[in-house]
């Protein structure tokens, strides 16, 4: 039996993945390890940071923006209306093109990728209209990044 959580068979797939006792402190650790590469990446795409540190001692703001870029981290997206899911990991938006991305990852067990895929894209679909309209957006695209934890 799991050593930290005692109700599950200790296996590997336990261990990455569904283990409630490592949810909120490992799993978090290597979600939100994954995201600041990602911001990172997106920041200096955007010229919205100059300072080029390695990954791993990048800290992300939670509001990035320049004349044509705006780059938020964990940050919830005020709406009109009520929106159960209005916190994607990153939102990148681009001034001049009037598009906006929402990035939310994700690092699942191998078995339920596809589900995992699928759940992220219509879980903000409400919210990418709302964006549209309170934004006056273009487009508004769900970018899940779902990566297998083996």
């Amino acid at each position: 039996m799991c050593r930290r959580y005692g109700k599950e068979l200790e296996t590997i797939q336990h261990i990455i993945a569904p283990c409630e006792q490592l949810a909120s402190t490992e799993y978090v650790k290597r979600h939100d390890g994954l995201a600041k590469i990602i911001h990172q990446i997106l920041a200096e795409a955007a010229e919205l940071i100059e300072d080029n540190s390695p990954y791993y001692k990048y800290t992300p703001a939670n509001v990035l923006e320049n004349e044509s870029s705006k780059l938020y981290w964990n940050r919830s997206i005020l709406t009109d209306k009520t929106i159960p899911f209005n916190r994607p990991d990153i939102t990148s938006m681009y001034k001049k093109t009037k598009k906006t991305f929402l990035i939310d990852k994700a690092v699942p067990n191998t078995h339920i990728l596809a589900k995992t895929i699928t759940d992220k894209q219509s879980k903000y679909q409400e919210l990418t209209n709302e964006i549209c309209a309170m934004w006056k957006q273009k487009a508004v695209q769900v970018i899940p990044i779902v990566i297998s934890s083996t």
